[in-house]
Formats: C-alpha cells, structure tokens, sequence
C-alpha cells in the first residue's frame, strides 16, 4: 500500500486520462467507439471488461489498485461524479484530488492508474451502466490470485471521502 496524504489539494492527477466519448447519432440510435488501442499509444491493453449498474444515490469506492489499471466509460442514462486521489507518493502530484462528472451529459472514457484512490456516485435519478474494461483479470487467472484492490469505504479516519 502507498504512503497516504492526510489532506488533499484540488487538482488533476498525473497519469489520468479523462477524454470525452462521441454519441454517433443516425436514425436507429447511437454509437460510440469505447476503446481503440491506437488512441492510447501503449498506454492501456484491457483484458478482460464488465459493465456494472449503480442505483441513484449509490456509489462504488473509494478503492484503489496496486497494479491494476481501470478504463472506466460513463455513458448513461445517468450521471456521476467521479472522485480521484493520487495516493502514489513518487507521483509529481502526489497529494492532489481531482472531482468531475461524467455519463449521459458528458460521456466520457477514464483511465485510472494503480495507486490512484477512486470512486463514483450515482447523482441521477435512474440506474446509471458502468463500463470497465481493466489491464488485469480479476482475482487472476481462473480466479486463483488474491483480488487487487484496497478498499477504503469502512476504514476510520480515511482521507477519501465523497460530498
């Protein structure tokens, strides 16, 4: 686990991508492209991919990965503010948090690296989908290897907290 920041300053993070995802409109609906590996110069090769559905109100996290990249998409029908802290103690922006909201109004692609602390909320009034598709399975290959990820949503005192 990373050296933790007791406080954190309003920023963006080093090593995130935050890009904006493009509804391809016509008159059966929509489209839009998720993920083309030429896009991200080598940065992300997912592995495997799943899509989640959060109730209005809820959210997921704070958690954190230590090897562990995710690519999230916010598209809809709802929306969400997406919490990150950068709890990476040799990263330039160490320390800072970065809050912003992504799905059916702004749909947007997230690359989160390991050590970045993050979270989502649910801010609509419907069920919102989540699409991740990470650079590692889950709980490893056939599900044999300890599962990646350190949660912090029940530790006392935690520094990761949503609004």
């Amino acid at each position: 686990m990373t050296e933790m920041a007791t406080r954190f300053k309003p920023g963006k993070i080093h090593d995130v991508v935050v890009r904006p995802l493009t509804k391809f409109l016509d008159d059966r609906g929509w489209l839009a492209e998720l993920f083309r590996y030429d896009e991200l110069e080598g940065q992300m090769l997912p592995v495997m991919s799943y899509l989640s559905m959060t109730k209005p109100g809820i959210a997921r996290g704070p958690h954190e990965h230590l090897a562990q990249t995710d690519f999230f998409c916010f598209l809809g029908p709802s929306n969400f503010k997406i919490y990150l802290w950068d709890a990476r103690s040799d990263s330039p922006t160490f320390g800072v948090s970065q809050s912003f909201y992504a799905g059916l109004d702004s749909p947007r692609m997230v690359i989160v690296p390991p050590g970045v602390v993050h979270a989502y909320k649910n801010v609509g009034i419907e069920n919102g989908l989540v699409f991740n598709a990470p650079d590692a399975l889950y709980a490893g290959e056939g599900k044999q290897a300890p599962v990646d990820e350190i949660r912090h949503e029940e530790a006392e005192g935690s520094p990761f907290s949503l609004d």
